[in-house]
This record gives structure tokens, C-alpha cells and sequence, in this order.
């Protein structure tokens, strides 16, 4: 190579040297936050509305299908082991764009409505009560049970909704059997990386308070994906249903936040189940077809997601 042409290739490699400070680089998908990644703005609100208990009874299915269909519920978790899962799995294969997740079912709390395990029962014996069913409690399952034997009943209950034709988006875990325990919540991540889905996630601070600070950073290394936010919080005494849901909308910050709702059209069915009933129905004409909520919303600027956006990005990488 000629000396001229070697000392202008040499000046030209220095001047991108020097002005390679100022160019715009791409940022990594791991420097970018989840609203990004998903296509919004990091100022963006994303929200998801998540209905929980969906297949525990009649009521829960009506009130959650009719929240998908003309309100702002826009995914459910599905408790596998209950009565009622056959009626939503049949909704689930003839609505292939319904957003349905798993709530990892490994109690059974109610008093006189019952469901045991989808596994055979010997091979989660510390997971059964004396009379066959799962335990009313999450200390239950942490005295009797094994961390393996609530992998076998969870794993069981993923491929039983899977082979009825759903398209599971998510995972989450009843009662939170799966998180509240170290041992447990190992489980809950393996799960989520053997079956590739996003999971609900504690926010960071309340994590490092009962010393889980260390989770989602696990979860990262996997590329298992979770909200930034889950609505977890407690009324304030006295505090009405819908004073409480206004409010919490009124506080959320950009980014995507999970809030799980347990919607149940209020009736015989109910009422014979649980003292909540009435909070339920309440929650479901919320978040279905009472105005000011969605008025809310909008003034707010909040967008509804779905579970689905999550797990098709995390599919992605």
C-alpha cells in the first residue's frame, strides 16, 4: 500500500476515534427498561389487570370472561385443580386471543369447598390432608411437603392446562405457596425457566425487606421477565373497594405494574364458598363496567397490557 494512502487511512481512523464519543450508540436490551423493550416510552404506564382464582368456581369464570370481553381485565390466572377449570379451558381453546397465566395452586382454604391435587396423590403425599384434599394453609404445605413435591404437583398442573389447548402466558402461585419460602421460590424460578414464562414478582423494595433483595437479579440471569411493580397493598382502614382501586390507580408510575383482582359475579355460589363475596362481585363491576375506573385510566394515560406482550418478548431473546 502506498505511503499517502496509508497515512490517510491512519488520519481517518483517527478521526472516528475522536468523534465516536459523540455518536448516539445503541443501548443493550438489558440498559433498556421493560416499557422500552415492550415499545413505549420509559415515561410510559403500563398497566396489567390480572384476574385471579379464574376456574375456582362458576362465578369467577362469568366474571372473568365478562371483564376480558367489554372491561379492563385483560388477563386471568387459572387455579388448574378446581372444579370449574373445564368450563375455562374450553373458553381458553375457542378464544385463542384470551391472555390466561397458571395461579399455582397448592392449598385449598376454604372450608366446605374442596379440590385435591392434579398429581397422583403418592407422589405428593405431604402436599394431602387426612381427607384427600390440598392443606387450607401455606404453613400446611411448608410442614408436610417437600420443595420437590410442589414441583411435581405445579409441573403437573402446566402440562394438564397445556395439554387442554391453553396457551399459558404466565405463571403466578396461589396464596403465594411458592414464594414466601426460599426453598419453594427456587421451584417457582426453575418452573419459569424449564417452561419459558414470565413470573409475578414482589417489588424490589418489599423483596430486600424479608431479605429477597437478591430475586429478580436471579430471574435476570435466567431472561425470565416480571413487572417492575405488583400491586400488593392493604386498605386503609375503613377504606372502601372502589376508594381503594381509585386510589391505587391514581399512585401508579411509569413503567408496568401487575394488580391481581379476584372478580366473582355475587350469588347462591358464592356466598356458600366465602365471606368475601361481595368484595368480589364489587371488584368485577369495577373493573368491568363501572365508568369513572376507566375514566380514571384515561385521564391517567395508562395503557392496559397484557401478560402475553411479556412472554412473547422474553421468547425473543
Amino acid at each position: 500500500m502506498p505511503r499517502s494512502i496509508r497515512f490517510a487511512a491512519a488520519v481517518a481512523v483517527a478521526v472516528l476515534v475522536a468523534l465516536a464519543p459523540d455518536w448516539p450508540v445503541a443501548q443493550s436490551p438489558a440498559a433498556l427498561s421493560l416499557a422500552e423493550r415492550l415499545g413505549y416510552t420509559a415515561s410510559d404506564i403500563l398497566l396489567i389487570v390480572n384476574a385471579d382464582d379464574v376456574g375456582m368456581s362458576h362465578a369467577a369464570n362469568a366474571a372473568t370472561i365478562a371483564g376480558m370481553e367489554r372491561g379492563l381485565i385483560r388477563t386471568g390466572t387459572i387455579m388448574v385443580p378446581c372444579p370449574w377449570f373445564e368450563e375455562i379451558a374450553e373458553y381458553a381453546r375457542r378464544t385463542p386471543t384470551a391472555d390466561f397465566g397458571l395461579h399455582l395452586t397448592h392449598t385449598s382454604e376454604w372450608k366446605v369447598y374442596k379440590w385435591g391435587p392434579v398429581a397422583s396423590r403418592s407422589e405428593v403425599p405431604g402436599l394431602v390432608t387426612p381427607q384427600g384434599y390440598l392443606w387450607p394453609d401455606i404453613a400446611g404445605v411448608y410442614e408436610h411437603a417437600t420443595p420437590e413435591q410442589a414441583a411435581a404437583e405445579a409441573r403437573a398442573q402446566i402440562r394438564k392446562a397445556l395439554d387442554a389447548g391453553i396457551d399459558v402466558t404466565h405463571l403466578d402461585s396461589h396464596m403465594g405457596a411458592l414464594q414466601y419460602d426460599m426453598r419453594y421460590h427456587a421451584v417457582y424460578r426453575a418452573l419459569a425457566k424449564e417452561f419459558d414464562l414470565p413470573i409475578r414478582m414482589g417489588n424490589q423494595d418489599q423483596l430486600a425487606k424479608l431479605g429477597g433483595g437478591h430475586l429478580r437479579g436471579e430471574l435476570d440471569a435466567d431472561g425470565t421477565l416480571y413487572p417492575d411493580y405488583l400491586i400488593h397493598q392493604q386498605k386503609r382502614q375503613g377504606e372502601a373497594t372502589d376508594a381503594y382501586w381509585k386510589r391505587i390507580i391514581a399512585e401508579l408510575q411509569p413503567g408496568v405494574t401487575e394488580l391481581y383482582i379476584h372478580p366473582a359475579v355475587a350469588g347462591d355460589e358464592m356466598q356458600h364458598i366465602t365471606n368475601s363475596w361481595k368484595e368480589r362481585d364489587e371488584e368485577y363491576q369495577l373493573f368491568t363496567d363501572d365508568a369513572s375506573v376507566r375514566g380514571l385510566l384515561q385521564q391517567r394515560q395508562v395503557t392496559l397490557i397484557g401478560w402475553r406482550a411479556l412472554r412473547d418478548l422474553q421468547r425473543k431473546r
